[in-house]
């Protein structure tokens, strides 16, 4: 059963909410460790059990061009969304959705599309959307849940030029 979109919310997240972005992006990097190659030493935990801390996090309070969003349901988090300004194509962009994640007991009932329905109008202009080329499930998800959002136009696939991406790149534009 798809979810109601009133009862997704999405806010930009205060510093003091840096901790549970934290905890979250742990559930998101178990979710992308079984993406990686086996002999891979990427995604591997540290001696504490976790994995290692998302490098960019900090920057998202500290750097314009960066928007860390929290991703809830009934008032509960339920993910996250990490928006930039930087392009994988090397093409001009506003937004690129650098990361983005829901906890698995939600996905597949329509939080995912809820929340990208209500991003990409949030923050009008060029965007583009990078696809890690083995992640099948995403490949997937966003082409129909970009398309499927009032705004969006000039919806283009391309691919990754396999140095600084590889893998589908979804470059579209979202009216103010």
């Amino acid at each position: 059963m798809a979810e109601a979109a009133d009862d997704i919310e999405i806010k930009a997240a205060a510093e003091t909410e840096r901790p549970l972005l934290e905890g979250l992006m742990q559930f998101y990097l178990y979710d992308f460790s079984e993406l990686e190659p086996a002999g891979s030493a990427e995604f591997e935990l540290e001696s504490n059990g976790l994995f290692k801390p998302y490098p960019y996090l900090g920057a998202y309070w500290r750097e314009p061009g960066r928007t860390p969003l929290i991703i809830r349901k009934r008032g509960l988090p339920v993910g996250f969304a990490l928006l930039h300004d930087r392009s994988h194509s090397g093409m001009p962009v506003d937004h690129n959705m650098a990361e983005f994640f829901v906890v698995r007991k939600y996905r597949r009932g329509g939080v995912a599309s809820a929340a990208v329905a209500k991003i990409l109008p949030a923050y009008p202009g060029r965007w583009e959307i990078a696809i890690v080329e083995r992640n099948a499930a995403a490949q997937a998800f966003w082409p129909k849940a970009i398309a499927a959002t009032p705004g969006v136009k000039d919806l283009r696939p391309m691919t990754g030029d396999g140095v600084e991406w590889s893998g589908p790149i979804y470059r579209f534009i979202v009216a103010a």
